[in-house]
């Protein structure tokens, strides 16, 4: 009787094939439970690699590696010859630096980017040096002297040359309720603000789309931020028909928070974008001091204090991951964002609203209570780094909410900064002064137009808790991985 033995090579063959189906079938299976549980991951390497071990032999190695964790699981092997072996050697070590770089893109491609920013600021510009002389001009008290003298020198001193304001003499002689003391003007002042907050944020957010340069309709998410001018329903959705944006975009609105909420803003943008492929955010960010407009009293300096700094602006940001290299530019990669709140702290930055609007109480404590919390906080930014950067603070870019001069010069002093560091933080404090939460993201915006220096760099703000926000940033990720 003949044997019906298959010879060796073609019973090496069949095994192969067959382990060739059952790996297949696995892998397949792997892949639909992935994607049946509805996990996000991000895949950086082949799901099936053939490997040569050390021993001479073919290995099928199935291998997945995901941000959160790897899982790998390795088939029987299969004899090669030496020949096959020195040719996967060798291309093996050619690759492995390419392979490296690849993984490296791969992995920038999922951290939220600043894809495009825009400004707005009202037509009214002011000098700083005559502002003294307006203001008590048109709140009819150019008989207190003294106090406008006060006024003169906290202005002098505020290393601000000009600011912007929706403001003007005309728009005062409307609403003498503003400046009349005594005089409810809560609701005069809303409803004022209910239109003007939008309008402006409108006009900053069409700037960032302009640059960005992508259908208003690609837009899935809107973040309203505003300390001014709170009502229902809110500046979002006004945001929504001003801009055309599509009716199921999705809103959130941050009211009150303060000068740190343009960080808030990124930070909740990041984990958005990050948790919700091809999404895309667009931040509005509207402030005015028309809440807290009124007429100097020497019982409560701190009205003139905030008229001596505030101005008013808008800011729009549009924040995405894997822009398209085609059509989107990343500005900056936000590498982290986290949060932190000095302990015992809420009575130093207060805020109430009044009949007669918005008062704001600021303790003296307030640069040395962040002088105290800012190193620490840094340094926690530092920690979520590349292991490999080893970066020193003066080897990074800042943007540091210039809240007034006492603010940027703390910062710069606890983190020992070179001057040049806060450079751009003093430019805004110069041109806008302070426009509470788009002032950091002013100072973004002015990194961003300056000859790239330094790629890895913070962005911080500060305001009532005594909360502190930052975000860890990497400039122009696409050009330097090119």
């Amino acid at each position: 009787m003949a044997s019906t033995s298959l010879p060796v090579p073609r019973l090496q063959i069949l095994a192969s094939f067959i382990l060739g189906i059952a790996l297949a079938l696995h892998v397949g299976t792997e892949v639909f439970s992935y994607l049946q549980k509805g996990e996000r991951g991000i895949w950086h390497q082949p799901l099936c690699q053939f490997q040569v071990a050390n021993t001479g032999k073919f290995q099928l190695v199935t291998k997945r590696t995901r941000l959160e964790g790897t899982g790998e699981s390795i088939s029987p092997s299969i004899p090669v010859g030496p020949e096959v072996h020195s040719a996967m050697s060798n291309a093996d070590s050619n690759g492995k630096h390419h392979q490296r770089q690849d993984a490296s893109r791969s992995e920038s491609k999922y951290h939220a980017s600043i894809l495009a920013t825009g400004k707005a600021v009202p037509p009214n510009r002011y000098d700083q040096s005559t502002f003294p002389e307006f203001y008590f001009g048109v709140t009819n008290c150019s008989h207190k002297v003294e106090l406008q003298q006060r006024m003169q020198k906290i202005c002098d001193k505020s290393a601000i040359n000009t600011r912007y304001s929706i403001l003007n003499e005309e728009t005062l002689k409307q609403h003498p309720e503003f400046y009349t003391p005594g005089e409810p003007s809560m609701e005069q002042r809303h409803e004022f603000l209910e239109e003007e907050i939008p309008k402006l944020a409108a006009q900053a957010a069409t700037n960032a789309l302009k640059e960005w340069g992508r259908p208003v309709s690609e837009i899935t998410h809107l973040i309203v931020v505003t300390l001014s001018g709170v009502s229902i329903p809110g500046a979002d959705v006004r945001l929504v028909k001003l801009l055309g944006l599509r009716h199921d975009v999705q809103r959130i609105m941050l009211y009150m928070l303060g000068c740190y909420a343009g960080i808030t803003a990124l930070r909740i943008a990041k984990d958005l974008v990050e948790n919700n492929p091809n999404s895309r955010v667009l931040i509005a960010c509207s402030e005015m001091y028309a809440a807290t407009f009124r007429a100097p009293d020497e019982n409560y300096m701190y009205d003139i204090v905030g008229a001596s700094l505030f101005g008013d602006g808008a800011v729009g940001v549009i924040v995405g991951t894997n822009p398209n290299p085609l059509t989107e530019r990343s500005l900056f990669e936000i590498r982290w964002a986290g949060v932190s709140m000095a302990p015992d702290t809420a009575h130093v930055v207060q805020g109430k609203l009044k009949l007669d609007g918005l008062y704001f109480y600021l303790d003296k404590s307030l640069p040395m209570l962040l002088g105290e919390n800012i190193a620490p906080f840094c340094k926690k930014i530092m920690e979520h780094a590349p292991e490999q950067l080893h970066l020193s603070y003066n080897e990074m870019f800042w943007a540091v909410h210039p809240g007034g001069p006492a603010i940027v010069n703390t910062v710069e002093e606890q983190l020992n900064l070179d001057p040049e560091k806060m450079s751009a933080s003093r430019y805004v404090l110069e041109n806008y002064g302070n426009i509470s939460a788009s002032s950091v993201l002013y100072v973004l915006d002015e990194i961003r137009r300056r000859p790239a220096k330094e790629e890895w760099g913070a962005a911080l703000a500060f305001g009532p808790g005594v909360t502190l926000e930052g975000v860890l940033l990497r400039r122009n990720v696409d050009e330097t991985n090119s």
